[in-house]
């Protein structure tokens, strides 16, 4: 719903948030029913919740990068396009892992789906903010791609987004007291 208010002043963005959505749910119903080809509806469930989050944190980025003047709103929109990278790698590395299972060295007390989320969900955002305490590990070659996308979408995001939400915010306050 976040989506679809945030691009409600464009009906063509809103309109593909609505049907993202609509894939979610459609696929979600599929996945909880008695089919015996669930691993491609989770593939189609996890790339539609992929294309939605890219969707929505290019917007996010967008809106935050063109803002003229750093308020609230601003702010929130920086985290959130922070949380939204997190995600992202999220389903990145949730993809990997369902591909290939074993691209992740660490996952082994995880047997069930969500708990196997749980994890991925953890090193996706200990990879994005670099901390990196080493007891899930890429050990494929794509998951060490994706391992170094993550943490280079991270760094690029703090270091350049910031900044200029920083220094426009500096520039603001600079106005204000002249």
């Amino acid at each position: 719903m976040a989506g679809i208010l945030l691009f409600s002043n464009n009906k063509w963005k809103t309109g593909i948030v609505c049907l993202l959505l609509l894939f979610a749910g459609l696929s979600f119903g599929v996945d909880i029913s008695e089919t015996n080809n669930k691993d491609a509806f989770n593939f189609v469930h996890l790339g539609t919740f992929f294309l939605f989050y890219i969707f929505l944190t290019i917007e996010l980025v967008r809106q935050v990068w063109s803002a003229k003047h750093v308020g609230k709103n601003v702010i929130l929109g920086l985290i959130s396009g922070y949380i939204s990278l997190g995600l992202i790698g999220f389903f990145i590395c949730m993809t990997i892992e369902m591909a290939a299972p074993g691209s992740f060295v660490g996952l082994e007390g995880a047997s069930n789906g969500d708990a196997k989320a749980d994890e991925m969900i953890y090193y996706s955002y200990i990879t994005l903010m670099t901390i990196g305490y080493g007891e899930i590990a890429p050990v494929t070659s794509i998951a060490r791609k994706a391992a170094v996308l993550i943490g280079l979408m991270g760094q690029i995001y703090l270091v350049v987004l910031t900044a200029i939400i920083v220094g426009k915010y500096i520039q603001g306050s600079a106005l204000n007291k002249d």
